[in-house]
């Protein structure tokens, strides 16, 4: 018999385990509540995410203004103008890529590639493309166009107003 099953001797090991997944529960709900605060965003995420959009190397621009609030629900990612035309850019921040197919037409996907999970790298001949294993994702839906993936990236969402684009 082990100590912790002999009576009198303190807590059971079954109990000291259901107390510490109870509190790490507890603790757990406790954050998520936290941003319950009228959306004013989240401390250091917030700080972080201000200048933290990380461009494709298509992209000579940084994204100006990003973390800038009042274009609707979420974020502002990039002006308009950032985004090339035929091209896009990697926020890795916000696992998301935002592509320009053709002038004023913008689409979003998720920057985490289908095959194994990494981050895609850059923009560039038309695809989104990732760095790990090389496959390459269609600008204008998503869809593989070579590599070892064999599902499209997931379409993300996005606004477009005015010359800014935001994480809807």
């Amino acid at each position: 018999m082990t100590q912790s099953a002999i009576p009198g001797q303190g807590a059971t090991r079954r109990a000291v385990v259901t107390a510490a997944g109870a509190a790490g529960l507890a603790a757990t709900l406790a954050a998520c509540g936290k941003d319950d605060d009228g959306g004013s965003g989240g401390g250091a995420d917030s700080a972080q995410d201000a200048g933290g959009a990380q461009p494709s190397q298509s992209a000579s621009q940084s994204a100006e203004g990003g973390g800038q609030s009042g274009g609707g629900d979420g974020m502002e990612l990039a002006k308009t103008s950032q985004i090339p035309e035929g091209g896009g850019m990697v926020f890795k921040d916000h696992k998301v890529v935002v592509t320009q197919p053709k002038a004023g037409d913008f689409k979003a996907f998720s920057s985490i590639c289908t095959h194994q999970g990494c981050s895609v790298g850059d923009v560039s001949g038309g695809t989104i493309n990732c760095p790990c294993h090389q496959s390459k994702f269609d600008i204008t839906d998503g869809s593989v166009k070579g590599g070892p993936a064999q599902k499209p990236l997931p379409g993300a969402q996005i606004k477009v107003q005015g010359s800014s684009i935001w994480m809807a």
